[in-house]
């Protein structure tokens, strides 16, 4: 029996072996609470950045503009005198013999006027009594005026001649100035200073002279609008 204490009896060292780790629980208490720390320092860093991206402010979105509301502009009316023929020296057809075949009938057209370089509203009328194949038998004349702006008219309704103009006297249409008050008669000619003769002789009213007549001839089939006077 030996006389040494316990603690002081050798004891040979368990003998190590390559790849194998010593027993877990052999560390130092200092070393498991330094890990412990680190541990709780990760989790509350990482609860700590979901919190600031879950609190963070979201960008607030631009409220929707509503677009500005469409204004319905109404398409204006064609202009009636843009829808009819134009008679010019290179297309001076205005009408068909066959158009024209019954008296008083008539048919509108645009005049191009080579000096004023301007269409001009004119009318074509056929006569009574006279050939539909002869530009006798036709009157054509300028619905503007030789003084003033009113625009004639031509007055097929009599009713309206007599309400209107207050001439009781016409069997046939005539032409009116909306503004004198004038009525042309498209069946009298007259006499212009200088031995001119004119048709439209003015049988009511203070106009000055007839409405400027348009030269009218007939080739075949078509009549055609040549100038005015």
């Amino acid at each position: 029996m030996s006389d040494q204490p316990e603690s002081q009896r050798f004891k040979p060292e368990m003998p190590r072996i390559p790849g194998v780790a010593p027993v877990p629980g052999t560390g130092s208490p200092k070393s498991s609470n330094l890990t412990v720390i680190t541990v709780l320092l990760v989790v509350l860093f990482v609860v700590a950045l979901g919190a600031h991206y879950a609190l963070r402010p979201k960008p607030i979105e631009p409220a929707a503009v509503a677009p500005p509301p469409q204004l319905q502009v109404p398409t204006p009316a064609p202009d009636p005198d843009s829808l009819l023929p134009i008679a010019s020296g290179a297309q001076p057809v205005v009408a068909t013999v066959a158009e024209m075949a019954k008296p008083w009938s008539s048919k509108s057209f645009m005049l191009h006027d080579p000096v004023s370089n301007e269409n001009v509203s004119a009318l074509l009328i056929r006569l009574p009594g006279g050939s539909a194949s002869q530009a006798s038998g036709y009157w054509g004349l300028s619905m503007n005026p030789a003084y003033g702006s009113c625009r004639l008219e031509y007055l097929t309704d009599l009713a309206k001649l007599r309400s209107d103009y207050g001439y009781r006297a016409a069997n046939h249409p005539m032409v009116g100035n909306p503004c004198s008050r004038t009525v042309f008669d498209p069946a009298k000619m007259t006499m212009l200073p200088g031995n001119i003769w004119v048709r439209g002789a003015i049988v009511q009213g203070s106009d000055v002279r007839p409405p400027l007549g348009i030269e009218i001839e007939i080739k075949g089939k078509n009549i055609l609008a040549i100038r005015r006077e």
